[in-house]
């Protein structure tokens, strides 16, 4: 089964972190990744079998890689598939075997695609991992490779090897305490917005395998990592050991968000996304966080479902609706956020609508947003169905049989604009107060719009331009602003919009 391209954007609430990462950063990755540019990599791997996938491949197209998808999706599966290249991992740590109770293992094989330049100087090269004759057998690859599981967040009183440092008689040597090193205390500050530099690590047994983590307050008061957050004792622990990594390795992280405030999500992928700069690492995470896919690319977001796989970014709320596990009567997917807002003012107008019965997900990607409608329907496990409207200027096929309908126009960011000016004489007045303008302004404000449109190039800023000219309006307030007047000013279109789906419509006391 060939991987499915979607681009995507995530809708961030206003509080949402913002990433740090520049553009430039993001393109310099992505350029010496396409360029093989590195000394060990894992490019791609292919599920021939395994678990719920079957002929799937996901390439690592970006250094720093998120999967995503529901509960039973197959995340994890792909992370353990990616671990299991290098010998570092053993399979049963992902994938253990029940005696007959795990007969659907028989036959399991993953087939990758790796560079290591002590191996092959020039090019990538394949290997595989089957589990067959109730063993697994690989030729993996040596590779570092860190694995941090969502144990990392288990309170250290939850600990066993660490009991005997709960004692009133506990002590540690001396020379057995030493200072966190710069990097760590320059990564955790910046993950955690919190001062570590007073913060030490304790060897609690000779060979150093044991740690116990200890600080002091701003008065002076020692305490040890007993009284740490989870997130802060796991994140302390997760930058030690990558930084201690050489370069090359490859990090595996499983949910990522665990223990961690929003802001510090999206700071934990930013260090990762450092590391990867500074010492061409490699890392994959899983998460349920529209955080932690704020600073990446689409290209470095997986999504799992029920056997598929979908590159991109989206919101993690949309992952419901693609795997059928929404309650609502009618799922709408869409090319991006104006589609979506568009849809959203035309069911406004409808009275009779039971509007909390629909679910409406933007996708960025005509062609994706076409495929995960047609196996939304043709999944037998989904209770609801779903259409998908179209861009008027999309390549794809609008169907009805499909139930892929296209919008009107060309351009949905222009259509609605024009539209609506071609009323200006009736709907100037309406327009300026929804732009938080005043009445008597109707006019001059209906001739800045109209300037505006003469000199844009770019159909998608018209809304942010006319914001930015009547004194920084937000662009959503723009938009919703002119989807309202047009939706209240062109019933006839709106309803001819609505038509393919008026049977499937959820209705108010149906």
């Amino acid at each position: 089964m060939p991987y499915r391209m979607i681009r995507m954007t995530i809708e961030t609430a206003p509080h949402a972190p913002k990433s740090q990462i520049r553009d430039s950063a993001i393109k310099d990755l992505t350029e010496k990744v396409s360029k093989r540019s590195y000394g060990k990599y894992l490019v791609r791997l292919k599920m021939l079998k395994l678990r719920g996938f079957n002929d799937t491949s996901v390439s690592f197209d970006f250094p720093v890689t998120a999967l995503v998808g529901p509960n039973g999706g197959g995340k994890t599966t792909i992370l353990g598939a990616a671990a299991t290249a290098y010998d570092t991992i053993k399979p049963r740590q992902f994938f253990s075997k029940s005696g007959k109770l795990d007969e659907s293992m028989l036959n399991w094989k993953v087939e990758y695609e790796l560079i290591d330049r002590g191996i092959n100087k020039k090019d990538s090269f394949r290997r595989t991992a089957t589990f067959s004759s109730r063993k697994w057998s690989r030729d993996a690859e040596k590779r570092d490779v860190a694995l941090f599981g969502v144990s990392r967040t288990v309170p250290v009183n939850e600990r066993k090897e660490l009991q005997k440092c709960a004692a009133s008689s506990f002590t540690v040597d001396p020379g057995h305490i030493d200072s966190l090193q710069i990097p760590v205390i320059t990564a955790v500050g910046r993950i955690l917005g919190r001062d570590v530099s007073k913060y030490t690590h304790l060897r609690v047994d000779d060979n150093g395998r044991i740690t116990l983590l200890a600080a002091v307050t701003d008065q002076g008061t020692a305490y040890s990592e007993f009284h740490f957050g989870a997130g802060e004792s796991s994140i302390i622990r997760m930058v030690m050991k990558i930084e201690s990594l050489p370069d090359n390795s490859l990090i595996l992280v499983e949910e990522i968000e665990n223990g961690l405030h929003p802001v510090a999500t999206v700071r934990m992928v930013e260090y990762l996304i450092e590391v990867a700069q500074r010492k061409n690492a490699q890392a994959i995470f899983t998460t349920h966080s529209n955080d932690a896919l704020v600073p990446l690319p689409p290209t470095a977001i997986w999504a799992a479902v029920s056997g598929n796989v979908y590159q991109g970014k989206l919101d993690i709320a949309a992952l419901r609706a693609i795997s059928g596990q929404i309650e609502a009567q009618l799922a709408i997917f869409c090319e991006d956020s104006f589609a979506a807002s568009w849809l959203k003012a035309v069911l406004r107008t409808q009275t009779d609508v039971a509007q909390e019965g629909i679910e409406i997900h933007e996708m960025f990607g005509d062609g994706s947003a076409v495929k995960i409608n047609i196996n939304h329907n043709l999944d037998p496990s989904v209770k609801c169905p779903s259409v998908c409207y179209i861009d008027g200027d999309s390549l794809q096929s609008d169907s009805a049989e499909k139930r892929v309908i296209r919008l009107p126009g060309l351009s949905p960011e222009a259509f609605i604009f024009d539209k609506t000016l071609e009323l200006a004489s009736q709907l100037g007045g309406i327009l300026a107060v929804r732009l938080l303008q005043p009445h008597i302004t109707a006019d001059s404000i209906i001739a800045k719009l109209k300037e505006i449109r003469l000199t844009n190039h770019d159909p998608h800023l018209l809304y942010s331009q006319v914001g930015f000219t009547l004194g920084l309006i937000p662009e959503s307030t723009v938009r919703e602003a002119f989807l309202a007047t047009w939706a209240e000013a062109f019933p006839d279109e709106v309803s001819a919009i609505l038509e393919p789906i008026k049977t499937i419509l959820p209705r108010i006391n149906t």
